[in-house]
């Protein structure tokens, strides 16, 4: 029995920060650094993003404390919030959840986020618990996976995986590295919610897999400071995945005896403007072939592993062709594939 994407729902915080903003308060923390790095705000493809903090609050130094009761008080309500739209669409009240897969990498808790919803919003008490960490911007894929493979463990079970990641609480204005800076003009706050079970309708998610590239572990991922998360963000990756993603994404389909001209849809995690191009090449497609991908990054900025649950959000307003392939690259360093069919 093939476990299939019953329903899927978003959300993000109050604060809206545009990317003039967000290029100002870039200014005024890190001078001459911004115009060394060139027009990064302006080349990012990005008009807007949110937050679950103010903007002013990015001018200040903040500790580990405070940041870990901001990801838990936020990260929470958004999580309660996408959860319920979840659960709405799909017709059910919360007590018809069997699993949950809690995924995010910019906030750590224990009890993790999972224990913590159970218990916001009165899940049952039997509940299996699944919490990731550490994934990054490839968690989307890669939870979706896992709660894949759970639910067809389970079936005619309702496995819910919800994906929180604030972004900007990991932020440290006096962090000057070129990375950190290159962050200001992409990442933005957002969380998704996802329901899987063998019995509904929905697309089915009939292979999932992954690939990590040895030697790459300095690409992305962070670096444990005494106040916070250090971001480490390469400017190689675009590079990276225009030499290596094709031949992973050729060696996973061949191994479920597809090839490219087999994918009628690719979603892919925009990580930004120069990796959305990158992927274009790196599968063969036509240039502004991904039209979601460049609109979701354009109206919500890089949020990590929710992104590509924004794009596929979208992307599944349309009939899916039939075979159609979800992909996000993350910490590792990591791509991760999703089979999806009608």
């Amino acid at each position: 029995m093939q476990p299939r994407l019953r329903t899927l729902a978003t959300a993000v915080p109050p604060h809206r920060i545009g990317q003039a903003e967000a290029s100002t308060l870039a200014r005024h923390l890190f001078g001459d650094l911004v115009e060394r790095l060139g027009p990064v705000h302006a080349n990012a493809g990005i008009e807007q993003r949110w937050s679950c903090v103010p903007p002013d609050w990015y001018r200040h130094p903040h500790g580990w404390r405070e940041r870990s009761a901001l990801f838990v008080q936020h990260g929470l309500a958004l999580a309660e919030q996408a959860t319920l739209a979840c659960l709405d669409k799909a017709g059910l009240s919360p007590d018809r959840i069997d699993a949950l897969v809690a995924v995010s990498t910019t906030g750590i808790c224990t009890p993790s986020l999972d224990a913590l919803l159970i218990d916001r919003m009165g899940l049952r008490a039997d509940v299996t618990r699944l919490p990731i960490f550490g994934l990054g911007c490839a968690g989307g894929a890669q939870g979706l996976a896992r709660a894949a493979a759970l639910a067809a463990t389970m079936p005619g079970k309702n496995v819910l995986v919800v994906v929180v990641e604030l972004c900007g609480l990991t932020f440290r204005p006096q962090d000057r590295s070129p990375g950190n800076v290159v962050a200001t003009a992409l990442f933005g706050d957002g969380c998704a919610a996802a329901l899987l079970s063998t019995e509904a309708d929905g697309p089915a998610l009939t292979a999932w897999g992954e690939h990590t590239w040895p030697d790459l572990l300095d690409v992305m991922g962070w670096r444990i400071e005494e106040d916070g998360l250090g971001v480490l963000f390469s400017r190689d990756i675009p590079p990276l995945v225009r030499r290596h993603f094709r031949p992973a994404l050729d060696g996973w389909l061949g191994r479920h005896g597809l090839s490219r001209r087999d994918v009628g849809r690719f979603f892919c995690h925009p990580g930004g403007a120069k990796v959305v191009a990158a992927l274009e090449e790196a599968i063969g497609l036509p240039p502004d072939t991904l039209g979601i991908e460049r609109e979701v990054l354009r109206q919500f900025g890089n949020m990590s592993a929710a992104t590509v649950l924004f794009v596929l959000e979208r992307g599944l307003m349309a009939p899916l062709p039939r075979h159609s392939v979800a992909a996000a690259l993350g910490p590792g360093f990591t791509a991760g594939f999703l089979l999806l069919e009608p």
